[in-house]
């Protein structure tokens, strides 16, 4: 966890295992997977996908559980406001009687700067 606290932004587990490496710990890639996916389980990662598919992750805040607009270029993310999503979901469990209800909410773009690039400014 703590090679995961030191990156700046999402971060595929293929990035980790390299940074791992660098490190001089030696892990295996299905490790870091495995890893990854008990962290997402337990509510201590958030997790996007990029273009390809590829599944993507940083450590979750303490206030909770985020959803983030993605840029399709460059990756940049930023936390969006979630608080209607997370009211509909609970609100759609409540209603059809559902529990342990989960969802994956996936907003992506082009953010301003790679907007101003794709423009020539």
């Amino acid at each position: 966890m703590h090679l995961l606290h030191n990156c700046a932004d999402f971060v595929s587990a293929r990035t980790l295992h390299a940074a791992a490496e660098s490190a001089g710990i030696a892990v295996g890639l299905t490790i870091v997977y495995r890893t990854l996916h008990l962290l997402e389980r337990s509510g201590h990662v958030d997790v996007v996908r990029d273009r390809s598919g590829e599944r993507l992750y940083r450590p979750r805040p303490e206030e909770g559980h985020r959803h983030y607009v993605v840029c399709r270029n460059c990756g940049l993310s930023l936390a969006v406001e979630s608080e209607p999503v997370e009211r509909w979901a609970a609100d759609t469990a409540a209603r059809t009687g559902f529990t342990e209800v989960d969802h994956t909410v996936e907003l992506t773009g082009v953010c301003t700067g790679c907007n101003r690039s794709q423009r020539g400014e």
